[in-house]
């Protein structure tokens, strides 16, 4: 199978060499790998063509977009950067963070994931944080979620479910398309690799307020948005993001804003979350 993976990078002039190295270094090496430089000011370029050089599969794209922290429409429009620069000639693509050292059988692990049975559509390991001297996995997500660090779509499952949505929440809304259409997302906890800058070492409010603002538009309603924010925010262990998430999802209400979503995978959507509700609950009852 041939990988296409593109890495959207801002400012990663610290840690994307150790990223380019691992993927470097893969049992399976990939078919081409697209660093999108999104206006660094640092020596991201630099160290990237610098890989470039040596591997005749890593190529950079320089973009310029706005200063402006737009959590999700940046990373992707970025991406999408690096996308259209590609052919189609591949069976998986992905999209990956540059702050990652990857164990050098992912991806050989990835496409076995996707040879193994009919029908996979996603595939991804966990990420991994450092305490102390130890590697553990990153508890913001359940079992079941492919972070948005680490995603690896087959071509025909990338191509059914659309374009990633340039909105905070894409990388729920892939997923919960994916299975809307018939797609498996089937992840591996023993595939780790390691996060060298961990997801929520600075929390900011106004993107608390726009994981809120996601709730809303992927037409989860308020009852399952109150869960969602109420669990996120235990996992953050931060109270006031709780507040944050409501705020606003119900400023996006007030507001109109457009749903990412249609009705009919909507009703799909809410269906899924409170099935596998209900089942957690079921499953810790006392037989």
């Amino acid at each position: 199978m041939r990988i296409y993976i593109i890495i959207p990078a801002h400012n990663e002039a610290n840690i994307i060499g150790r990223t380019l190295e691992s993927l470097a270094e893969q049992s399976l090496k990939p078919a081409k790998i697209m660093v999108v430089d999104d206006n660094s000011t640092d020596a991201t370029s630099e160290i990237v063509e610098g890989f470039a050089k040596k591997y005749d599969f890593i190529d950079l794209v320089q973009n310029e977009s706005s200063v402006e922290h737009a959590p999700g429409s940046k990373v992707i429009n970025a991406f999408y950067q690096g996308f259209y620069q590609l052919d189609d000639d591949f069976d998986i693509i992905c999209k990956f963070d540059a702050d990652l050292i990857f164990p050098a059988n992912y991806l050989q692990r990835i496409v076995e994931i996707f040879e193994s049975e009919p029908g996979v559509g996603m595939a991804g390991g966990f990420c991994s944080v450092q305490r102390k001297d130890k590697w553990i996995p990153e508890n913001l997500t359940g079992k079941d979620h492919i972070r948005g660090a680490l995603k690896a779509y087959s071509k025909h499952c990338f191509i059914q479910i659309g374009e990633l949505k340039p909105a905070m929440g894409w990388d729920t809304a892939d997923e919960l398309l994916a299975r809307f259409h018939g797609w498996k997302v089937v992840t591996d906890e023993n595939l780790l690799v390691k996060h060298l800058r961990p997801t929520g070492m600075n929390y900011f409010e106004h993107s608390g307020r726009k994981q809120g603002e996601a709730f809303y538009r992927l037409r989860y309603g308020i009852a399952l948005s109150m869960i969602a924010s109420a669990k996120l925010a235990a996992l953050k262990m931060n109270p006031f993001a709780f507040l944050h998430y409501l705020s606003g999802f119900f400023n996006a209400r007030k507001k109109k804003r457009p749903f990412l979503v249609s009705e009919e995978e909507g009703r799909f959507i809410r269906k899924l979350r409170w099935d596998a509700i209900k089942n957690k609950f079921l499953y810790k009852l006392p037989l």
